[in-house]
């Protein structure tokens, strides 16, 4: 049997592209060569769509190894990149990545991707939208408000007096449209608002200020198209502060519990609410669904929904489908069958009359 050829795509112009080298290279590592002819495929900073020669050089040398000519499809840079390719894996995280711009890119190019399509990928990057589509659905979440850039520099003191109407501190400030806890932090009092803003200025336009919520982090892997399935549930217990860039891709500081310690009744029920917040935003494949377990009322918030979460190999996302019965490179080999079952229903649509 032929094996599939594999385009495993990653680097990207948003502040997460690091991560997005991590993420690539462990794929690559765990991607079974018997089944699969794989190759890498980077966008650069300035966003110029690399050979695959010059991808390689991005990655670890473990991961370079695990690569070789006789496993290399051809692939030339945009719009020429998934010539030959069955499906692509577009680890990319954030802007121009992660928010459909890539997946549109894919759509045109009628080429199978794991992951979620335009729509869903764009819900699922504007924590604006993505959490006025949970209220739409009766699903729990954490309050916030919205500002944009220029409201940042020409009214800072209107920004103030919305948040102090609303919430009381802490408040976190985070780029609309941005993972990986680029740009958050947290807001002490008003001094620490200002700084905040200015900080989440530097990565979009929209800004996102939500309520603190004292509580414990709980997040759940969901996995299918039409009929998804959510994992065992885990917690992040952060050592400092917050779950931080820091703690989830270079210092690995934060302590992790999975499955999460929950009631019977919680279990499921976060497991009920991760699937629905999947499904509210329109995601396929994959997500990663975040929540606040309230100290004060005892409720499961949604938080977000991470359409292409993290796959380091310290990444919560594999790790809760390795608890959940589900070891990495099988949880990849469902993920490009899905991929693959999506581009097949949408070869059964008719585009013209």
């Amino acid at each position: 049997m032929a094996k599939l050829r594999i385009a495993v795509l990653f680097g990207g112009r948003s502040g997460e592209h690091e991560v997005s080298i991590r993420s690539a290279a462990s794929v690559i590592r765990a991607l079974d060569r018997g089944r699969y002819a794989v190759t890498p495929v980077a966008i650069n900073k300035q966003g110029r769509w690399l050979g695959p020669a010059d991808s390689v050089k991005l990655l670890p040398a473990e991961a370079q190894a695990e690569l070789s000519t006789e496993t290399a499809v051809t692939v030339s840079r945009e719009p020429e990149a998934t010539s030959g390719v069955d499906v692509v894996i577009p680890i990319l995280h954030g802007t121009f990545g992660e928010d459909g711009t890539v997946q549109g890119l894919l759509e045109l190019a009628d080429v199978a991707y794991v992951g979620a399509g335009v729509l869903g990928s764009a819900c699922g990057m504007d924590k604006d939208v993505m959490k006025r589509l949970f209220r739409e659905r009766g699903l729990p979440t954490v309050e916030h408000i919205a500002v944009l850039r220029r409201d940042v520099e020409q009214r800072p003191n209107w920004i103030r007096e919305q948040t102090e109407a609303h919430f009381r501190y802490p408040v976190f400030v985070k780029p609309a449209n941005l993972g990986s806890s680029v740009g958050v932090s947290r807001a002490d009092d008003a001094e620490g608002l200002r700084r905040a803003l200015e900080e989440a200025a530097l990565y979009d336009r929209k800004l996102v200020i939500e309520r603190g919520v004292e509580g414990r982090e709980i997040e759940v892997a969901v996995l299918g198209n039409d009929s998804p399935e959510a994992s065992v549930a885990g917690e992040i217990i952060p050592t400092a502060g917050f779950y931080d860039y820091e703690a989830k891709y270079v210092n690995d500081s934060a302590k992790l519990a999975i499955p999460a310690e929950l009631s019977e009744a919680q279990a499921a029920e976060v497991r009920r609410l991760a699937v629905a917040g999947f499904q509210a935003v329109e995601c396929r494949g994959l997500a990663r669904v975040d929540f606040f377990l309230e100290s004060e009322t005892g409720r499961f918030l949604l938080n977000e929904v991470n359409t292409m979460p993290g796959f380091t190999s310290i990444s919560m996302y594999p790790k809760l489908w390795q608890a959940s019965g589900v070891p990495y490179a099988e949880l990849l080999d469902r993920l490009i069958a899905l991929a693959l079952e999506a581009h097949a229903e949408k070869k059964a649509t008719r585009f013209e009359k």
